[in-house]
């Protein structure tokens, strides 16, 4: 009986192995572009369960690849068990000290929805459906990020399991060792390459009125909603946060919508996006105050698992010539071009992988490839727009994409730092990441 086999004695959650029933829906990633080859599946019943199989995988030389839900799946684990920790589900609130501890399997809308009775708020993305560590582990980028920050800022504590199967919580200058204080800093916004995460502890902030939603024209309106968007997000305070989105979506004609979150009362967000009343009539318009458990509605991004390809870019700059070069050809066969409004805490010195975001705007293309023709055809045309627009060269590790790897998120002493963390805490190479840095 090999190690796989055994799999089952050793951990008290669910197991699949290959040829069982439900196995390859066990491995399948959210992305399913993705082709993600596992040797077998485990379902954690609690941290106890992931301390046993990490040792048990440590012991026969197993690696391990954790995914809650399978976002950020890159196919990169061939030979490995796939651990899911989706049943590391509690949240829980501490109003007066805003914090919140939520488990590994908590996603971000629970989050929210935990948190809005008490006027606070996580800083959650585009979808409720994420998982809030996975997010924190790859940085973040959040509606409300303007305003708070990377997501991995405000994290305060991780626990985690180690490559030695042992739990341990993990905190900034806690350990005279200093094996605390290079893990949290590796895990905050590195990726999961390092150790296991069963929980963490992150601020909360506070959040009495949030003012949001979709503003949607025809794309004919594009250059007078892209000349919009400039002169707002220009002079735009820290609490709003306006995302353009260039769409087409199969059967419809293109659209341009604005995407917005404001922190504060309506009556300050009209005023601050008077701009776009003056634009011809939408075809809707969403805005409202609203609660923040809802924001998911924003977007309404899909929360069933589909095909995709992705590529992220940061813009150096938004000017007049960069204006019209996103506006001059139809996206197709892109489904959405999206720019996103970064600086304000962005900007500010973060002690974290990634450090300070510079840029302010964040550029994402997304195509769905319904043919091998069609995801060439993705590929190339976003290649040959992110070619003919001023990008920085690196990008955030939450948007890279599975062809991409470390390297394109961070700087070499970055990574040299981070490939010192994995030699020094995973020196049997235990955990593979979506992204693995000794790659």
């Amino acid at each position: 009986m090999n190690a796989l086999d055994t799999l089952r004695s050793v951990v008290r959650g669910r197991v699949w192995l290959a040829g069982d029933p439900g196995f390859d829906a066990s491995r399948r990633p959210w992305n399913l572009a993705v082709e993600q080859p596992v040797a077998a599946v485990v379902e954690a019943a609690d941290a106890d369960d992931v301390a046993a199989l990490v040792r048990h995988a440590r012991a026969a030389g197993l690696t391990v690849a954790t995914q809650p839900n399978g976002h950020g799946a890159t196919g990169r684990t061939d030979g490995s068990v796939l651990l899911r920790t989706r049943p590391l589900d509690s949240v829980e609130i501490d109003p007066a000290a805003r914090r919140a501890r939520v488990g590994a399997g908590v996603s971000s809308g629970r989050l929210q929805a935990a948190a809005a009775p008490y006027g606070l708020t996580g800083l959650p993305g585009s979808s409720p459906v994420v998982s809030v560590t996975g997010v924190a582990l790859g940085g973040g980028l959040s509606w409300f990020g303007r305003k708070h920050g990377w997501v991995a800022d405000n994290v305060t504590a991780f626990d985690i399991v180690d490559a030695e199967g042992r739990r341990r919580r993990v905190t900034p200058g806690a350990d005279p060792d200093l094996f605390c204080a290079d893990l949290f800093w590796a895990l905050r916004g590195g990726g999961g390459d390092f150790a296991i995460v069963t929980a963490l502890e992150l601020s909360l902030h506070p959040a009495p009125r949030l003012y949001g939603g979709r503003v949607l024209w025809p794309a004919g309106h594009a250059p007078d909603v892209m000349d919009a968007y400039r002169r707002i997000t220009a002079t735009a305070p820290a609490e709003l946060t306006l995302w353009l989105d260039l769409l087409h979506f199969p059967g419809a004609d293109p659209m341009v919508a604005i995407d917005v979150t404001y922190l504060g009362e309506a009556s300050e967000a009209r005023d601050l996006l008077a701009p776009l009343d003056r634009l011809p009539r939408p075809l809707s318009d969403t805005r409202r105050i609203m609660p923040v458990s809802e924001i998911g509605g924003i977007t309404a991004e899909p929360t069933d698992p589909g095909a995709g390809l992705s590529r992220a870019e940061l813009l150096t700059g938004l000017d007049d010539t960069t204006a019209k070069t996103l506006l001059a050809d139809p996206i197709a066969p892109l489904m959405s071009v999206q720019i996103r409004h970064l600086g304000g805490a962005f900007a500010r010195p973060s002690d974290s992988p990634h450090g300070p975001l510079a840029e302010p705007y964040a550029l994402y293309l997304f195509g769905v490839p319904a043919d091998p023709a069609t995801a060439e055809a993705i590929t190339v045309r976003q290649r040959a727009l992110t070619e003919a627009l001023p990008v920085s060269g690196r990008k955030p590790f939450t948007f890279l994409n599975p062809r991409e790897s470390v390297a394109d998120a961070f700087t070499p002493a970055v990574l040299d730092r981070l490939r010192d963390v994995k030699r020094r805490h995973d020196p049997h190479g235990v955990f593979r990441g979506n992204f693995p840095v000794l790659a």
